[in-house]
């Protein structure tokens, strides 16, 4: 398996990708109309355009991503996805240290539902700290996570 950066034609699977790797998350939150899942290529050409995309790759086929944006010296990292039969094998940490790596930024931030326990565990596990929580919707709370 090789992580790089992904290309645009690249989007179309990585979006497929999306849609597979969420519904674990639609499930824990009983809501399938998640941005995620409801994301449009459309949208993810535009968050391309203005951030940095890396993609997972084995055997040709591309297994997981993930993305940032930068701002004012702080990476904002979305969308950890990996293929659902592939998760739990060291891969999201290894898209995690290559989109560190790749922004070399003071200071990285993410969020993810309060819900999302092995999500967390991921994070923390990485060296991100808890720093904020928000309620989004009844039944549902960003917590957002940071690294220095």
């Amino acid at each position: 398996m090789i992580v790089t950066k992904a290309e645009s034609v690249d989007l179309e699977k990585i979006l497929n990708l999306q849609y597979l790797a969420y519904q674990s998350e639609a499930v824990l939150l009983n809501d399938f109309s998640i941005p995620p899942l409801k994301q449009t290529i459309e949208e993810i050409n535009q968050e391309y355009e203005k951030g940095i995309f890396l993609k997972a790759v084995d055997a040709g086929d591309i297994i997981g991503s993930v993305r940032a944006c930068i701002d004012n010296n702080t990476a904002y990292i979305g969308k950890l996805i990996v293929l659902p039969e592939r998760q739990r094998q060291g891969i999201g940490t290894k898209l995690m240290s290559a989109i560190e790596r790749e922004c070399a930024v003071a200071r990285y931030e993410l969020f993810t539902s309060d819900k999302s326990v092995r999500n967390i565990q991921l994070y923390e596990r990485l060296g991100y700290v808890r720093f904020r929580e928000q309620k989004v919707a009844d039944g549902l709370t960003f917590v957002y996570l940071e690294k220095h």
